[in-house]
């Protein structure tokens, strides 16, 4: 067997690698998990993979991307190096994501009632004018605990400096945390002897702790709690089956549900109706139900909006949540946790620039080449302009887009995501270690209490040199460690 390649990280001025310039702190466990990575001979590294994707293939780990109008199943590309974040900075992040989610969900209770927010010039009324997620039909409501978006995913990257910012916040219908509890059970099989000797944090709470978020969300004793799916054709069909399987709680399409003359909701059985109390939807607003939004949807429950407007159902995440997550809302978060918590936000926003203000768009139109473009309420990556990416064309089409409706659109520098070493190379003969760039999806439950991942999941833009992560861009994803440097004994990882 022959010796694997050296790692090489990128030697370019505003680039940081993870694992070569940490926080000295976390010297002797990062360098040692590089150390036995690279003595690892290629063959090695490469037989590993494959009882990864062996592992992969037989637990069904799939996600769906969609290209010509079909949708294709594809195996979930996972990279076996892990990535590592200490404890001792890890914790400062959970109490930002803990902030940050509280302000939110007052934010949003707040633009649903008295709009104080409003009202003492913190927030501009013109962004929640021209919201596309604002939802009339959720006036008035006031759900558990005050709690609206009860799972978010929030976004993180590091800069070129290590510090970790918040590049926006999922509150709608976030998905991948299976995914991320799934690469864990993968790793266990690849790396036992690092497991041995390393203080990794589990990540494998997470399905009782969101048990525990929704069945906070029902005043019964012992709830009835299902996950709604749009079915076997969405993207995160396995997520949705996972997490129910996960729960011990039932998993149903719309048809599967009917509100009755009471505004109840019931789950039909092969042993007759039975009440549901709390329902983990993952359909978007629009779909959820016909009599309240779109009347031509399938995948909803005639009804839904009724029975929660009466108290009889628990929805997670509520309807109408999505209006914080909104990426022209996002530029005003911290102005926003300021406002509800008296503090300074703990994890920084990304600078950005909204083009609904006419001098930030002149100053957008005349940057195209330099920054990022993003549409305030897409996701997956579609819709991003990266101008040092982009062609002319390319550029000229999203200007116009821009003047055609300037509160549609923000913009932000292009940041150098941080990168960690990642397997490259197909041959056997050839697999070696090199730079990938990095983001990371943490998780946020929250109604009585809150509670974060322990990490999240990595998402790595595959592709040399590219900065798009997401599975159905080309990107794959890593197992998150939270190491505590502390009590772990990387001295005797061999």
């Amino acid at each position: 067997m022959r010796t694997p390649k050296r790692y090489q990280p990128l030697r370019l001025p505003g680039f940081f690698d993870e694992l070569v310039t940490p926080a000295s702190q976390g010297d002797a466990v990062t360098r040692r998990v590089l150390d036995f990575l690279l003595k690892l001979p290629p063959e090695e590294l490469a037989l590993r993979r494959d009882a990864a994707e062996v592992a992969i293939r037989t637990m069904g780990i799939t996600f769906t991307v969609y290209s010509d109008g079909a949708a294709i199943d594809r195996m979930w590309p996972f990279d076996i190096v892990p990535r590592i974040i200490l404890l001792q900075e890890w914790q400062r992040i959970e109490r930002g994501l803990k902030q940050r989610v509280k302000a939110l969900n007052q934010f949003i209770d707040d633009l649903y009632g008295e709009q104080q927010i409003i009202k003492d010039g913190v927030f501009p009324a013109w962004v929640l004018e021209k919201s596309a997620n604002f939802r009339e039909q959720c006036v008035g409501m006031k759900p558990a605990h005050g709690v609206w978006a009860h799972i978010c995913g929030s976004d993180l990257v590091r800069g070129k400096d290590g510090t970790m910012y918040v590049l926006e916040d999922n509150l709608r219908v976030p998905s991948g945390v299976s995914y991320m509890l799934e690469n864990r059970s993968v790793m266990k099989r690849t790396f036992p002897e690092l497991f041995e000797h390393l203080d990794i944090h589990p990540v494998d709470e997470y399905t009782a702790q969101l048990y525990e978020t929704l069945a906070a969300l029902s005043p019964a004793t012992d709830p009835v709690i299902v996950v709604l799916t749009p079915g076997i054709y969405n993207s995160a069909y396995f997520e949705h089956s996972y997490l129910a399987q996960q729960m011990g709680v039932e998993l149903v399409e719309g048809a599967d549900l009917f509100v009755d003359s009471d505004d109840t909701v019931h789950m039909k059985t092969v042993l007759g109706p039975r009440r549901v109390d709390v329902i983990y939807r993952r359909i978007d607003d629009l779909f959820m139900d016909p009599e309240a939004f779109r009347p031509d949807s399938s995948l909803g429950v005639p009804g839904l909006m009724r029975a929660w407007r009466a108290g009889k159902v628990a929805l997670a995440n509520a309807p109408g949540a999505g209006v914080a997550d909104d990426k022209v809302v996002y530029a005003f978060v911290p102005e926003i946790i300021r406002y509800y918590t008296g503090e300074e936000p703990i994890i920084p926003n990304v600078p950005t620039w909204q083009c609904a203000d006419p001098e930030q768009c002149a100053y957008v139109l005349d940057h195209l080449e330099e920054v990022v473009v993003k549409p305030a309420n897409e996701s997956g990556g579609y819709g991003l302009l990266i101008g040092p990416h982009s062609s002319a064309t390319q550029r000229k089409a999203t200007a116009a887009s821009i003047r055609k409706d300037p509160r549609n659109w923000i913009a932000q520098p292009c940041l150098n995501l941080s990168t960690t070493p990642t397997l490259t190379g197909q041959d056997h003969k050839d697999c070696h270690l090199a730079p990938r760039h990095v983001d990371l999806r943490p998780f946020i439950l929250s109604a009585r209490d809150q509670f974060v991942t322990t990490g999240g999941l990595t998402r790595v833009a595959l592709r040399e040199g590219s900065l798009v992560v997401n599975s159905s861009q080309g990107g794959g994803s890593k197992d998150t460690w939270i190491v505590d440097a502390e009590s772990s004994h990387p001295q005797e990882v061999k």
